[in-house]
């Protein structure tokens, strides 16, 4: 277990107050899950959607980095239906140990990069792409296999990917802004921080 960390729990608070969405309910499902653990590191994403309704729902997502789990939390707004006459909304939490992760992949776009960071500062990503992996969703990409030879006619079966993609998360600055994109690498970085401590 990692000590001598910073406790961002009251900055957590505040960032889904910022949010706007539903505060209370957020907040009640990611101290749940958070336990009495400190939070190390964390990111807060609303994500509006349409329905087939074509109304605006809501859905929020909130990752939480502690010394020794990755929280995620996600709640969703929902219209009203024959149960419920009311909009209401549903929260699901996973809490998935550290030295269970298997990977994190961080894809960047950074656009014009012949001229990004010349000023002295560093390229500024426009979109980036966090996918977590744990192996409880794993994705198989198969392809008819082949061998050297051109003219061989025979079967090889097949042959192909197994890929581990238990969340994935997109922020582009033209769609959510430049700080949504630096948040997401923030937490990015230290979760593979802290996923590498945790599997010495």
């Amino acid at each position: 277990m990692l000590t001598g960390m910073t406790d961002r729990t009251d900055d957590l608070r505040v960032a889904i107050e910022k949010s706007g969405y539903y505060p209370d309910v957020v907040s009640q499902a990611v101290s749940s899950a958070v336990a009495d653990e400190r939070v190390v590191s964390y990111l807060v994403h609303h994500e509006p959607t349409i329905d087939e309704r074509d109304e605006v729902r809501r859905h929020v997502t909130v990752l939480v980095l502690t010394p020794s789990r990755l929280i995620l939390a996600h709640t969703d707004e929902h219209a009203p239906d024959d149960m419920l006459p009311a909009p209401y909304t549903s929260s699901s939490t996973e809490a998935v140990t550290l030295s269970a992760v298997r990977s994190v992949v961080v894809n960047r776009m950074v656009a014009d990069p012949a001229s990004a960071g010349r000023a002295g500062s560093p390229p500024a990503a426009n979109e980036v792409v966090l996918t977590i992996g744990w192996g409880a969703v794993a994705r198989v990409d198969l392809e008819p296999a082949a061998c050297a030879d051109p003219d061989c006619e025979a079967d090889h079966g097949y042959t192909g990917l197994l890929t581990s993609d238990d969340f994935s998360l997109r922020v582009s600055a033209a769609a959510e802004g430049p700080e949504a994109v630096a948040n997401l690498l923030t937490f990015s970085d230290a979760l593979s921080a802290h996923t590498a401590h945790s599997a010495r």
